[in-house]
């Protein structure tokens, strides 16, 4: 009986739930489970994540494929319908999904993991590394983070936004090579995606269209604003709005140089340490 981690990634959802996924998966420590990535491009750099092993799968109905009958299998993705995911919770002897919707209902034979739900068989939590809690200084005044994905080119589209903050560029890692160049350009400072915890944990004001990032930079102790891209979920914006993290909408310049001028009068709320009771949640579930 095998331990599976499945995660939709790609470059037109980027890494949320892939950066996620690494998080709760080293929280595990030694346990033996291999992650599954619907892109085969970030399942070859998983190592460098601290996952030692991953598998790129394609598309989620591939899964039966590598995992058998009775497998057990912790689940990250909106791609299912609910007769894919009955089917899922009746295959695997042990079924855990992890969900960012509000409403969301805990079925019979499935266990949750989720930022606005309690009860029996649900952990609520997020799952942020301990390594952004780490008093780090700031020598980054405002770094801009678009996300991991640019499929459509938005952010060159809407360079406007933040033109006049000359911000710090951290790249992502589904973009073109001739668009990261051209954002190099464009950019008088930019990181390399390999550079990410480094500017995470060391910008004293992160705007971004990634949640994880936006969690991440609250851990660290910074002032987040959230970008709400129209390809994107709406999923966290309750969530972000209960930490006091400003979401701008539509690339709205007045309303994002406004909250620039009004950031420290923003009262922030501090994420919670709750990566290692998901991760304690797991093991009692599993039976780990």
């Amino acid at each position: 009986m095998r331990l599976f981690y499945y995660v939709h990634t790609g470059h037109r959802i980027g890494l949320n739930r892939f950066r996620r996924a690494c998080t709760i998966i080293r929280a595990l420590g030694d346990v033996d489970i291999t992650l599954l990535c619907s892109d085969f491009r970030i399942a070859n750099e998983a190592r460098h994540f601290g996952v030692s092993k991953a598998v790129g799968v394609d598309v989620v109905q591939n899964i039966p494929k590598i995992a058998n009958h009775g497998d057990k299998m912790i689940f990250d993705s909106d791609e299912a319908n609910p007769i894919m995911l009955e089917d899922m919770r009746n295959y695997f002897s042990t079924f855990i999904r992890i969900t960012d919707t509000k409403d969301d209902i805990k079925a019979a034979g499935e266990f949750l993991i989720s930022p606005y739900l309690s009860g029996e068989g649900i952990c609520n939590g997020v799952a942020v590394d301990e390594r952004y809690f780490e008093e780090k200084a700031k020598t980054i005044d405002i770094a801009y983070f678009f996300g991991d994905d640019d499929y459509e080119k938005d952010l060159e589209k809407n360079l406007d936004f933040v033109a006049d903050l000359n911000p710090h560029l951290q790249l992502g890692f589904y973009y073109f090579l001739d668009y990261e160049e051209m954002l190099r350009k464009k950019f008088t400072h930019h990181h390399e995606f390999e550079d990410y915890d480094d500017v995470i944990q060391k910008s004293k004001i992160l705007i971004t269209a990634s949640p994880q990032a936006a969690l991440e930079s609250l851990a660290a102790g910074a002032k987040p604003i959230y970008v709400q891209r129209e390809d994107h979920s709406v999923d966290y914006i309750s969530l972000f709005e209960s930490l006091h993290i400003p979401i701008v909408f539509h690339y709205e310049k007045e309303m994002l140089m406004g909250i620039i001028r009004d950031i420290n009068n923003i009262n922030y709320f501090k994420t919670e340490h709750s990566t290692q009771k998901i991760a304690n949640f797991l093991k009692e579930t599993l039976n780990l």
